[in-house]
């Protein structure tokens, strides 16, 4: 029997809606992973990925994995056990960074911070005297906060700085070259508005020459994958996997898509999209979460009113408008939305239909 096809508005924390280019170019014939065609994607792909990182860094690249395995090579790569990582914890995502670490066999510092500020660089510097890794998130999913990078990587030392931009790269600036950025991870599914499935990753030359020349993960070993991206020692290409090669595709279109429009273009559109939704949801008299000054305009964290149940809201957008936001995490869960306006969704449409809909399930749910 078949089953009805679902259009769901996907207004959460992530995945997104994706941009149509990037769902047509997964209809294209496949190529083989190493066919000469497919070579040259790859090649636009991780040009179009240093655009977007803001960096020359010529180990710029998809993953073949989600945002997660982004993070788990970031850590497998820069640590050895016994190492120590300065982490700034401010959400649920800095948690896992520190998860991440201490399996790798690292020495972890937790610097903590309230959730829904941002990160205090000073504070996250002066932790440990001489770490071999700071790693902090640029725009916090759990929380909706936005974190200073750069003042964090002005002040890192001889550490390498490993930044999360899941939420924020395709959205918002991230200049990895000029914020000192050393390692870098992200994901397709939000503002690139691509579906889930690659982790747009780079690494500086001066991270790459310290790696861990063996980690315990084969398949996300740097080395290896290098090879693959840009060619081994003597300049071919070396096979290391087998390659998702529509994924590629249409992570191409996606990328085409937005640098066609322009990097400053999309981060105005989501600035807009992000400004109009948190006044409509202020002059509703919802209350933010996020500190003012560090909201992330594509991510909206906004607190649960009282005696309104959260699950039955966001169950009645689902059921009676196909929309979707999300809930919060941890101690947060029942208490907090998370409404974003991702890709293709931070347009002043989604803004009306978010705020029409919302305040009509919040008084009948």
């Amino acid at each position: 029997m078949t089953q009805p096809v679902l259009h769901r508005h996907l207004f959460g924390p992530g995945p997104s809606n994706p941009y149509p280019e990037a769902t047509s170019a997964l209809g294209l014939p496949l190529l083989g992973h190493l066919d000469p065609a497919f070579i040259a994607r790859m090649d636009r792909v991780c040009d179009s990925l240093r655009t977007l990182w803001g960096t020359t860094n010529a180990r710029t690249l998809p993953l073949s994995a989600t945002g997660s395995a982004g993070m788990e090579a970031a850590f497998v790569n820069t640590l050895n056990p016994g190492d120590v990582a300065v982490i700034a914890i401010n959400g649920l995502f800095g948690e896992r960074m520190c998860e991440v670490a201490s399996r790798v066999g690292a020495t972890v510092v937790r610097v903590e911070h309230d959730y829904g500020t941002p990160i205090d660089a000073q504070r996250v510097a002066d932790a440990h005297p001489n770490p071999t890794v700071i790693a902090a998130v640029h725009a916090e999913t759990s929380t909706g906060v936005l974190s200073d990078i750069a003042a964090l990587g002005a002040i890192k030392g001889d550490a390498l700085l490993i930044t999360d931009a899941v939420t924020s790269i395709g959205g918002m600036p991230v200049l990895a070259d000029e914020w000192g950025i050393d390692v870098g991870y992200a994901g397709t599914q939000k503002c690139i508005g691509v579906a889930p499935g690659l982790a747009p990753f780079t690494i500086s030359d001066r991270a790459f020459e310290r790696r861990v020349q063996k980690p315990q993960s084969w398949y996300l070993d740097l080395g290896l994958l290098g090879g693959y991206t840009t060619g081994g020692t003597g300049g071919g290409r070396t096979y290391h996997h087998t390659a998702p090669v529509a994924m590629v595709a249409s992570l191409e279109a996606g990328l085409d898509r937005i640098l066609s429009e322009g990097l400053e273009s999309v981060t105005a559109r989501h600035q807009a999209a992000g400004t109009a939704l948190q006044d409509g949801l202020q002059e509703m008299g919802l209350e933010l979460f996020a500190t003012e000054g560090y909201r992330l305009p594509q991510l909206t964290t906004v607190k649960v009113p009282e005696a309104v149940d959260s699950a039955k809201v966001r169950g009645y957008l689902l059921e009676r408008f196909n929309i979707e936001i999300g809930g919060g995490v941890g101690q947060y869960a029942n208490s907090v939305w998370r409404i974003g306006l991702m890709g293709p969704n931070a347009n002043p449409t989604s803004v009306a239909l978010l705020l029409t809909t919302l305040k009509e399930a919040i008084d009948k749910a």
